[in-house]
């Protein structure tokens, strides 16, 4: 038995001296789960638990199967890393120097084994101290059982170990869900600032990144790992941590009420609930439709040994798993069901809307309060005016940063869903978003169209005070000329959660789809530079580099083009490199942002402040004051220099002639005159034109209830 032990214990070091796992206090690999690599094997192992200690060079270990006849084997010994073979070697458990007693011969029954064992100096040698340290290595054991006599596979296990190093932590999600809260807090304080003015400020839209650009960001990362290829463990990892960005957030409750839906409106539960998840491991493969294997989970196994015929060890459990990618596999990974994922973020999404209804209305309760017993600040004014604006506008702008995850639920529900119900809803609000957005579009582009008619531009989507508290949030980064650049925004959105989704299995249609969007939308970008800031238009350059670059890294992974492993898992490290620096660039940003707004004016607001400043000057103008003639900005009127004796001549003289019409006031000389629409307002009633022969300018005579009063305009 202590000979069957060390073998088995020999066998577990070189199974767990090539793969990854938790984070441990020492140095520790550890086995993770295995499956069975041959159907209908005549010996099935029921439970594997193995772990070796570094420091303590000890392996503690616990095994158990079960055997249907006695049969004499051969054993043979496969360790691959990164798609290499590292390790061969067979044996034949009878010979004294490879003796196991519970393979020699393989008992019929079942049979059962653990223990701790002291490893030899060799065999710690043989691992290599950089299994220790790399996170999520990819490497895999397979130890096949042969009939001595014939040769034929009676038996075939794979396992995996993991080292407790990964970059799936906590601290990295919450870091990125840091980043973009600080964005939502500086986009959120410009926003409550507009509305606090009647939305007279224009925000800080024009500064990126803003949230919506960060969280489409985290959201890029995510989608990344929802593609149906062949990922290396250490990026499949490390796009877990921006499952946040996408509605998947874990919730053992939330899935149990989800679950209890699905099972009353057509749901099926068998194998596809959190409860199946909670019992099983997960196989992942580049295929969706991959066969069902038998997976075997790591439990506490308790120490027995017999040779009699019962079914099943005492304390081994076992579990069924399907091979998973693509939606699914990160779907699961986070225990969520793939047929819950739609219900999921339905349901974080309510509580989102709920936390800003309930938080917009509680600040207005506080400010009427506020109101009753104490002096009201004027800036607080124009948001007790228009708060239902600002929680319109809210969630609006929710909508529209969720859309393309939403479009990609939505359509997923319709061809992995289970539930007729869930297919409603996913159908109802798929419609209701993009009616929401589609009538926003309308009314801004129906909006231009007339401002273009009246004004001869759209100038007025920003510069009317109404037009830019209703629809800003489409396009209040762009320039002027660029106010449409939300339409393909939004169809770009729609494009990627259609691919991902109605490709999903299929990894190289997904991955050309997906990097022919991601290029268009680069192309745009770079042929318009539409941002209103230069620093914008570089920031969100760089951005959808990264995309393109992340989609070309992506093809790397796909099966179907051969790619070694080894290649693969290098390319996904770089691209974890690039994605990581883009976050962190990110973070700094809105810090810069952050400083940037509390000093620098929102240029949009500049000209619009400044117009508005000029018209209450000459609502404040007389005939007679000083300022009609030596005041007025000439580059702030356009003066038109035909002037006939038909016309009125205007008393608000142009700066650059007023000193020479003062000075000779009857010189048939010819005046210009305002000829803006703004400027023809302005122009003084009533006064009489010049005649032919010279004679004394009479003023206007103008009467009202409160007597004589000039205007300038």
């Amino acid at each position: 038995m202590l000979q069957q032990i060390s073998s088995l214990s020999a066998f577990s070091l070189l199974l767990l001296g090539t793969l990854p796992a938790r984070v441990l206090a020492d140095q520790i690999l550890q086995t993770t789960g295995f499956s069975t690599c041959l159907e209908g094997s005549s010996i099935e192992v029921k439970s594997a638990d193995v772990k070796y200690n570094a420091d303590k060079k000890q392996v503690t270990f616990d095994v158990s199967g079960i055997s249907k006849t006695s049969i004499n084997v051969t054993a043979q010994l496969n360790v691959t890393a990164y798609g290499n073979n590292v390790y061969h070697n067979s044996f034949n458990p009878c010979e004294a120097s490879t003796y196991v007693a519970q393979l020699c011969p393989v008992p019929s029954g079942s049979f059962s084994a653990s223990g701790v064992q002291a490893i030899p100096p060799e065999y710690a040698s043989m691992i290599p101290s950089i299994a220790f340290s790399v996170p999520d290595i990819a490497a895999q054991a397979t130890l096949e059982l042969k009939a001595l006599d014939t040769g034929k596979n009676v038996a075939c296990v794979t396992s995996q170990v993991s080292n407790g190093k990964s970059v799936n932590t906590p601290a990295v999600s919450y870091i990125a869900a840091g980043i973009a809260g600080a964005a939502f807090l500086v986009t959120g304080a410009s926003a409550l600032g507009a509305a606090a003015s009647g939305g007279n400020t224009g925000g800080s839209g024009t500064m990126s990144p803003s949230f919506t650009e960060v969280f489409g960001v985290f959201q890029g990362f995510a989608m990344n790992g929802m593609l149906s290829v062949n990922y290396p463990p250490v990026y499949r990892s490390f796009t877990k941590n921006f499952a946040f960005s996408t509605g998947l957030i874990p919730w053992k409750q939330m899935q149990v009420s989800i679950d209890n839906f699905r099972s009353v409106t057509g749901g099926n539960l068998t194998e596809d609930s959190v409860e199946f998840l909670q019992n099983a491991t997960l196989v992942y493969g580049s295929n969706g439709n991959a066969k069902r294997s038998m997976m075997l989970m790591l439990r506490d196994i308790s120490t027995s040994a017999n040779t009699t015929t019962n079914p099943e060890p005492t304390g081994s459990t076992s579990s069924i798993q399907s091979t998973v990618s693509g939606i699914k596999a990160y779907a699961e990974q986070l225990s969520v069901p793939q047929s819950n994922t739609f219900m999921t973020v339905l349901l974080i999404a309510a509580c989102v809307i709920a936390v800003i209804v309930v938080g917009i209305l509680l600040f207005k309760v506080i400010l009427e309060t506020w109101a009753l017993f104490a002096s009201f600040p004027q800036k607080l004014t124009g948001f007790r005016e228009h708060y239902w604006g600002t929680m319109a506008r809210t969630i609006v702008q929710l909508i529209l940063v969720l859309y393309g995850i939403w479009t990609l639920y939505c359509i997923f529900q319709f061809t992995h869903g289970d539930s007729w119900a869930a297919k409603l809803l996913a159908g109802v609000t798929l419609g209701l978003f993009t009616g929401v957005l589609a009538f926003f579009t309308f009314k801004i582009w129906n909006c231009a169209r007339r401002l273009k008619q009246f004004d001869g531009d759209a100038s007025g989507l920003y510069e009317k005070k109404e037009n830019w508290l209703k629809y800003s949030i489409f396009y209040d980064s762009y320039k002027k000329d660029f106010w449409w650049l939300f339409v393909p925004v939004i169809f770009y959105m729609f494009a990627k959660g259609c691919v991902l989704a109605a490709a999903d299995g299929h990894g190289l249609t997904q991955s050309i789809a997906q990097l022919i969007i991601e290029a268009l939308m680069l192309a745009l970008l770079v042929w318009n530079r539409p941002f209103e800031r230069k620093s914008g238009n570089v920031i969100n350059i760089f951005i959808q580099v990264v995309r393109v670059l992340s989609v070309i890294c992506i093809l790397v992974f796909v099966e179907e083009l051969g790619i070694a492993q080894t290649t693969q898992t290098v390319t996904g490290v770089v691209l974890i490199a690039v994605q990581s620096v883009l976050t962190g660039v990110l973070g700094i940003l809105i810090v810069v942002n952050a400083l940037i707004m509390m000093c620098k004016e929102n240029p949009h607001r500049k000209r619009r402040k400044e117009a508005e400043k000029r018209n209450r000057d000459l609502d404040n103008l007389t005939p007679l004051d000083a300022r009609n003639s030596l005041l007025m900005d000439p580059t702030d009127r356009p003066m038109n220099t035909s002037y006939t004796n038909d016309q009125k001549l205007p008393l608000v003289a142009n700066s650059d002639t007023s000193m020479r019409e003062a000075a000779n006031p009857y010189a048939p000389t010819q005046h210009r005159y305002l000829n803006s629409t703004s400027s023809r307002e302005g122009l003084v009633r009533g006064a009489e034109p010049f005649g032919d022969a010279p004679q004394h300018p009479t003023l206007p005579n103008v009467q009202g209830p409160g007597g004589y009063r000039g205007l300038a305009y």
